[in-house]
């Protein structure tokens, strides 16, 4: 049992609470301003508590053989989550992370700090600007999952952004966002539509439910210059405790209808979610 008590700060993007896991002895969840940001488990990192963190596991699993090491970009730190599953998995990755919250990075460093020679390295940045000083070719895989309080900023959604990603990544390798969106899914089918015009492969996995506009709801996209292991991610995202399904193919152009890329000039942050959703409200 966690006997910690719960820790509450002041940070850039709002209220951030670190509440202890009564059920694990050193197990946390952290919220942003209400919306749940993160949950990690110091004792056992591999230990992945949200289903969206399960599905990008999954494309970090898929990446290359089982524990060989990668080098990953992370845009959005909250508690570091994936990163210590990367650390944890993959021994000797390098990895990188661009959080712009400093309160939230001081926070975390102070209550849940990195184990020594995790490979890690935390930046204090705008994720979209430090993604532009990366160098080209430099990433296996790069993981978005940032979001302004509940949503996605609109500076992290165009086609100019997606070219940032491509550049930063080698050849082969595989980008995934952690997105949201609900019925008629005017911001996902044009994230679809964006990334499309920069990378010829697509894939998106979300919950059957999500994806027939019954509730609102995560949803992550992966690009890549080649077609990932979809099989593979079919049949991890089938067996997870809230199934998934892995859209591809003609099953994206279908479910992008004509929407159109979305450039800098036009770009809009994802919609608020409905009051209940993940937590808020």
């Amino acid at each position: 049992m966690n006997d910690q008590i719960p820790v509450i700060r002041d940070v850039d993007g709002g209220t951030a609470r670190l509440m202890p896991d009564v059920d694990t002895e050193h197990g946390w969840l952290l919220t942003v301003d209400g919306a749940p940001q993160s949950y990690v488990d110091l004792d056992d990192p591999a230990h992945l508590e949200f289903e969206y963190a399960q599905r990008l596991a999954h494309v970090l699993d898929l990446a290359a053989d089982e524990g060989a090491p990668l080098d990953v970009v992370h845009l959005g730190g909250g508690a570091l989550t994936l990163p210590r599953y990367v650390a944890a998995t993959r021994p000797g990755s390098r990895q990188r992370v661009a959080e712009a919250d400093l309160g939230l990075l001081d926070l975390v460093a102070e209550q849940l700090p990195l184990p020594p020679d995790s490979g890690i390295a935390v930046h204090g940045a705008d994720a979209r600007a430090w993604l532009a000083d990366e160098p080209a070719d430099s990433a296996d895989v790069l993981i978005a999952d940032v979001f302004g309080g509940s949503r996605v900023p609109a500076h992290l959604t165009s086609v100019e952004y997606a070219h940032e990603a491509r550049r930063v990544l080698r050849p082969g390798g595989v980008y995934a966002a952690n997105l949201a969106d609900g019925a008629p899914f005017d911001f996902l089918r044009g994230q679809l539509a964006t990334f499309a015009a920069v990378f010829p492969e697509l894939a998106l996995v979300a919950e059957p439910a999500v994806l027939r506009g019954r509730r609102f709801g995560n949803a992550v996209l992966i690009a890549s210059d080649r077609e990932p292991d979809l099989a593979g991610l079919a049949r991890r995202t089938a067996a997870d405790p809230f199934p998934a399904r892995v859209e591809s193919g003609e099953d994206v152009v279908r479910f992008i209808r004509g929407a159109k890329p979305v450039h800098d000039a036009d770009a809009v942050p994802s919609p608020v979610p409905p009051d209940g959703t993940f937590g808020i409200g």
